[in-house]
């Protein structure tokens, strides 16, 4: 019996003897099948080729990558707070060295996941910290293989710690979440995922149905987002992959992105010629 992972997404499903025969996420219009199909691989095996890199992005907050980069590539964070270490997002690869850091680090307290893209292992994850998982309720279809780890909230926001607040956004998906933290400086810090998506520049953020089909969302679901975020103050921004990072002014770019994301949908076509 074997856990088996898609290479695609990460997603890992309920052990069998046999490789699944389709991946549910990538099935999604959201993400996607690729043109050689459908490939798997296990936990071991990618042990056997792959390892986790740190880096500290600002005092109490470590981005974890796998090397080299693995099906969606996106990056999990490491908060730490006096409360406890929250694991914010997740990938598919855990190994031992991941394991002994994570545990001299004092372990984790809570695992909070943006959306189900990045669900990948957080069952192993979970086990391995002993930490409970908590999921939007919104999104408890696209759960792949069962935890009783698992706890699914369904609040516009739910306080993890006096620091740590979940807060549901919607967006990317129906219980797309961001995290809300109040950093070692006092500041307000957006864990973002990708439910808002730091663009190169890092001056604008943008929202999508879908990123790898490029499936905008509509002007009036944009606009939910943009109000949801609106309460809580933030100046820096990190979203889910490497150096989609906002060290400044934070809250104002999410609010001009989605003024400029609602104008430009809502602009009459060009028809001069």
């Amino acid at each position: 019996m074997f856990v088996f992972i898609c290479c695609a997404c990460g997603t890992s499903f309920e052990q069998a003897t046999d490789q699944p025969p389709s991946c549910l996420i990538c099935a999604d219009e959201r993400q996607y099948v690729p043109p050689s199909g459908q490939t798997w691989t296990t936990p071991s095996k990618l042990a056997a080729s792959h390892r986790n890199s740190w880096q500290q992005l600002e005092p109490g907050l470590l981005s974890i990558q796998t090397m080299p980069a693995f099906a969606i590539n996106q990056r999990a964070l490491l908060l730490q707070t006096p409360s406890g270490n929250v694991l914010w997002d997740c990938m598919a690869h855990l190994d031992e060295a991941t394991k002994t850091l994570i545990d001299g680090l004092g372990g984790i307290s809570a695992i909070a996941i943006s959306h189900p893209h990045y669900y990948t292992t957080m069952q192993d994850w979970a086990v391995a910290f002993d930490a409970p998982i908590y999921l939007h309720a919104a999104d408890q279809q696209w759960i792949c293989r069962a935890s009783d780890h698992v706890r699914l909230w369904d609040e516009a926001a739910l306080a993890l710690s006096s620091s740590v607040t979940l807060v549901h956004a919607g967006g990317h998906f129906a219980g797309g979440t961001v995290l809300h933290w109040t950093a070692q400086d006092g500041v307000g810090v957006l864990l973002a995922g990708d439910i808002v998506q730091v663009t190169p520049g890092a001056d604008y953020v943008s929202f999508m149905w879908s990123y790898p089909n490029m499936i905008p969302l509509s002007a009036p679901e944009v606009a939910d987002v943009a109000e949801r975020l609106a309460p809580w103050p933030f100046e820096r921004i990190y979203g889910a992959f490497s150096s989609q990072n906002v060290r400044n002014d934070g809250q104002a770019i999410v609010a001009r992105s989605a003024k400029r994301y609602i104008e430009r949908l809502s602009q009459a076509p060009n028809t001069s010629s």
